[in-house]
């Protein structure tokens, strides 16, 4: 799933292409995708969209008439962008859902595989849209003190705090485990037991990593649009995420890896566990009340 860093890329990439501009046509290829009716999407066609903004992993499009339009890419939505110069939009992708036309080019919803997850939604005015927030901190706009009050409000494993909607904005599987393996903790810490030293080094080590990342892939991209698998959960360049067998960058230790529903924890044993390697079966109560099975109930909290 897209979380903030890729999220802010998007945005990045469309800032200069949408704001400012008249939406010419709006085309709905797959109707699953649209999870409102009143306002009509149709209600988008002829408006200027006067900014692109992000609300936790969502992306959000502010047009004229206080109209709002809402995407979730949930897992696999990922948008592209085709250059058009004035002629005709292009025909739609075969994994395309939803596009919207603007003078200068055409912006596509997709999304790969049978499972439709992502959404879109049109809502008018800032209390619909506010429906949409799920009240997490964004952790760039908060003090140490609002985040360690946030952390610690609810007696959780220090992985599912991070990845909580309601507690904190846009973070997820994949970089959570990136903020943990620089914070030197344990995906399965319990926030109540953490010190106040171990929460000032996972406040700094959250605002960081996210940082790091948006501005890495940021520079990457540069003024161009990514394309399908340049918005991905898995980077190379990843310190421990996806990297499960390969070895720390910072110890050399092999990376070793929670496996619960369908979804992957990785962490390093010598950086974070002090040496032990978490068995899954011994944690599977805790695993069983601390980890959601779906996204849904993960963006559910």
């Amino acid at each position: 799933m897209p979380e903030l860093p890729d999220v802010e890329l998007y945005l990045h990439c469309l800032r200069p292409r949408v704001v400012g501009r008249r939406v010419e046509r709006v085309r709905i290829a797959s109707p699953s995708v649209l999870r409102t009716f009143d306002p009509p999407i149709d209600d988008v066609e002829g408006l200027v969209v006067h900014e692109a903004r992000r609300l936790g992993k969502r992306l959000v499009l502010a047009l004229d008439g206080d109209l709002f339009l809402v995407i979730h890419l949930m897992i696999a939505g990922r948008l592209r962008w085709y250059d058009t110069g004035g002629k005709d939009p292009p025909s739609r992708p075969k994994i395309g859902h939803l596009s919207l036309t603007f003078p200068n080019g055409t912006l596509w919803l997709t999304e790969a595989g049978t499972k439709k997850r992502a959404t879109a939604h049109v809502v008018r005015g800032a209390a619909a849209l506010a429906g949409h927030d799920r009240g997490g901190l964004e952790v760039h706009e908060i003090d140490l003190d609002a985040f360690t009050g946030r952390l610690r409000s609810e007696s959780h494993t220090v992985k599912r705090a991070l990845c909580d909607p309601r507690l904190f904005s846009g973070i997820g599987n994949a970089y959570s485990d990136e903020i943990l393996h620089r914070a030197r903790l344990s995906p399965l810490a319990l926030t109540g037991k953490l010190t106040d030293e171990q929460v000032a080094e996972l406040f700094d080590a959250t605002r960081s990593t996210l940082a790091d990342w948006r501005d890495r892939l940021i520079a990457d991209i540069g003024d161009d649009f990514p394309g399908p698998g340049q918005v991905t959960a898995f980077r190379p360049d990843m310190a421990v995420h996806g990297r499960f067998g390969e070895p720390c960058p910072e110890c050399g230790t092999s990376v070793q890896r929670i496996v619960y529903a369908n979804r992957e924890t990785n962490y390093c044993p010598t950086c974070q566990t002090a040496g032990r390697v978490l068995a899954d079966r011994s944690l599977s109560r805790l695993l069983k009340n601390e980890w959601p099975r779906t996204v849904e109930e993960m963006e559910e909290g």
